[in-house]
């Protein structure tokens, strides 16, 4: 597995960053791994009509240069980590 050459502090639904909330995207070549550490995160690939309900065990993988954004579906804390390779978020 690939390792992360960068990872985000650990946010929680009060200090997630708006910049996460609103749409955003990873440069080219960059896959994103939201890691969440407890609670619930929604989310939103702005490309694709659906969203997803992350937690602990079930990671979101962000494709690079993919829309998306992310809300807090009440306590969470979380964690972003970033590639240079696609990882492998079975082995997360």
């Amino acid at each position: 597995m690939p390792t992360p050459y960068r990872s985000t502090p650990v946010f929680d639904e009060n200090t997630l960053p708006a910049a996460l909330r609103g749409e955003h995207r990873t440069k080219a070549g960059v896959w994103g791994v939201i890691d969440v550490i407890e609670g619930k995160v929604k989310f939103t690939r702005s490309d694709r009509a659906d969203a997803t309900t992350l937690e602990p065990g079930k990671p979101g993988l962000i494709l690079p240069e993919q829309p998306h954004f992310v809300e807090p579906l009440g306590p969470m804390r979380m964690q972003v980590h970033f590639y240079d390779q696609p990882p492998d978020i079975s082995e997360i």
